[in-house]
């Protein structure tokens, strides 16, 4: 890689004392690394499925820790950002938002601190495209990619079919023989563009769509 992937702070996925949450902190400078390694053409991993990302909304953050759903470790997640509340509870999640980035972003990923500071190159850029993934292109009625007034792609979060997952499994490989990709193996014939990753863990979003 051209350049050093960011890392998350030393010490955020330590709790100290009687703390109740997970700290969770914007990823700064993980955007823009996106940007320069998988989306923007000509970069170190540039990934054309990714082009629809150039002009996304799209913002980063570290938690601290990875969390359990459904009895699997979640150690990223995609989602569009909404707030079904109203009056003060909107008002309170979108101060959040203005106090992290200076704006109220489209799109949030959010990747497990703990497990991205020790995580292997392969493995991180593997969990970090799978997330992208996530967040996908539209289809207009006749099921072409769908675009907006202004001619910018339409985005929403998607799950993922047997294509997404063909993406991950071509640049690195099925991972763990135990996980969800390795029932693709016989799909991967080729040798992985980048390196063979050996992500174990679940992706949130896969779980919120699976539910």
């Amino acid at each position: 890689m051209k350049r050093r992937r960011p890392m998350p702070p030393q010490g955020l996925g330590d709790l100290s004392g009687d703390a109740p949450h997970t700290s969770i902190v914007p990823a700064e400078g993980l955007g823009l690394w996106v940007q320069e390694t998988f989306i923007r053409e000509g970069g170190a991993l540039f990934n054309p499925d990714h082009q629809h990302l150039a002009t996304a909304d799209l913002e980063f953050l570290w938690a601290g820790s990875a969390f359990e759903k459904q009895g699997r470790t979640v150690l990223g997640q995609a989602e569009e950002v909404m707030f079904r509340a109203g009056g003060w509870q909107k008002e309170r999640q979108e101060q959040q938002m203005l106090e992290w980035f200076g704006h109220i972003p489209k799109f949030l990923i959010t990747l497990a601190a703990d497990y991205c500071a020790q995580s292997s190159d392969a493995d991180f850029c593997a969990l970090v495209e799978h997330e992208l993934y996530h967040v996908g292109q539209k289809k207009d009625d006749f099921g072409a990619p769908a675009f907006t007034r202004d001619g910018l792609p339409k985005l929403g979060i998607r799950g993922h079919d047997v294509e997404e997952f063909l993406g991950v499994v071509k640049r690195y490989g099925v991972g763990d023989p135990g996980g969800a990709l390795a029932q693709l193996a016989g799909l991967a014939r080729g040798t992985p563009e980048v390196s063979r990753s050996a992500v174990a863990g679940a992706c949130g979003t896969c779980l919120l769509k699976a539910a």
